[in-house]
């Protein structure tokens, strides 16, 4: 993987077990619940039901606990990055400013685009993280993402 290109264009990744399995297993489940519900309502049914949501749920809930993760170490490593880059009073105040999304979307730019970038960004010309990806010319890959 590390000699593949990454851009705006490619760099979203889906992770197979999660996306193409497990959740589409258990929101088909949890449709099938209601559906035995609605044509048998009993206490069996309602638990299915109620244990269907649950795992969907849980699906849910542990995709935003590693996403959390994930962007907490992201922003450790923006923080050492921009301290090195910036030095770290101007790094403690571009810290400061920017919006957590946006400082994630900056760790795909190289070292000397990052301070133009962060310009724009707390100049409000780069508004969302989507337009922050885009501006960006030279294309730091990110392969290690959950």
């Amino acid at each position: 993987m590390a000699n593949e290109t990454q851009n705006y264009g490619n760099h979203r990744r889906n992770f197979p077990l999660f996306h193409f399995v497990a959740s589409p297993l258990f929101a088909i489940y949890l449709v099938y619940t209601i559906y035995a519900l609605v044509r048998a309502p009993s206490l069996a049914t309602v638990m299915g039901v109620v244990l269907a949501a649950g795992l969907v749920a849980l699906t849910f809930a542990s995709r935003l606990m590693a996403l959390t993760v994930q962007n907490r170490v992201i922003r450790l490593e923006m923080t050492l990055r921009l301290e090195r880059v910036l030095g770290p009073v101007a790094a403690a105040d571009a810290l400061a400013r920017l919006p957590l999304g946006r400082l994630i979307a900056l760790r795909f730019a190289s070292d000397a685009e990052l301070p133009g970038l962060i310009a724009r960004v707390l100049s409000q010309e780069l508004r969302t993280s989507a337009q922050v990806k885009e501006a960006i010319r030279e294309w730091q890959p990110d392969f290690l993402r959950a």
